[in-house]
């Protein structure tokens, strides 16, 4: 499919994908959705993830399950918010922990997270669009085999990286990962349902510059 606008490398690495009947179908059921109904991110920022990130430069994989569903806030990188958007409660937690497992204060608090994917941490959400003022509405239409397929190519491909699972949902898609090349990091979600049942204090931060440096790779600047 020529149509689909994606960074260049994971259009080679995906281009089976797009050929397959269920992306047909979710790309036909979210034109659908973006014509009829409100529908986040921004048609431009669907795969912003993949494009912020070229397959070779992934270093770190966080996982998350669906956009944000409220007006401005999906930018296309899984927990983050468009600049100027209120910091949801996920990434405050997430903010927290990192200031409490590094030892010292963020520098940047914009919830925009582009700064991370530009290191290599590809924020990638299992659905990548949604309806407005409904969590989960674009569930089950394909978009979860596509993301799986994205997986499934850096833990094979790849060797050496982080791979961050953050709740139940998370661990049950990262379950294939070859934890035999990769590390894997997982905790409670930082959401603030269950962040204090093992969220906190899990040092994800630390661990994956500590597994970077010790591969002979530039940790990230979560700061």
């Amino acid at each position: 499919m020529d149509k689909v606008k994606i960074e260049s490398s994971w259009k080679t690495i995906l281009e089976e994908e797009f050929g397959k009947d269920y992306f047909k179908t979710v790309a036909e059921f979210v034109r659908g959705e973006y014509q009829h109904t409100i529908v986040y991110p921004p048609p431009k920022n669907i795969f912003r993830a993949f494009d912020l990130c070229p397959f070779d430069e992934v270093e770190v994989v966080i996982l998350g399950q669906d956009p944000y569903h409220g007006r401005g806030q999906a930018n296309g990188l899984c927990f983050a918010v468009g600049d100027g958007i209120l910091l949801p409660p996920s990434l405050q937690n997430i903010f927290k922990e990192i200031e409490n497992d590094l030892g010292e204060p963020l520098k940047n608090r914009t919830g925009d997270l582009e700064r991370w994917a530009k290191q290599g941490v590809l924020l990638l959400n299992a659905t990548l669009t949604v309806r407005a003022h409904k969590a989960g509405s674009h569930q089950g239409q394909g978009w979860e085999q596509f993301t799986d397929a994205a997986i499934r190519a850096l833990s094979e491909k790849r060797e050496n990286l982080v791979f961050i699972l953050w709740g139940n949902y998370a661990k049950a898609k990262g379950a294939h990962i070859d934890r035999t090349k990769h590390l894997i990091i997982e905790s409670a979600h930082p959401s603030p349902f269950s962040a204090y049942s093992g969220f906190f204090g899990s040092k994800p931060f630390s661990k994956t510059n500590d597994y970077l440096k010790a591969h002979n790779k530039k940790p990230i600047d979560w700061l």
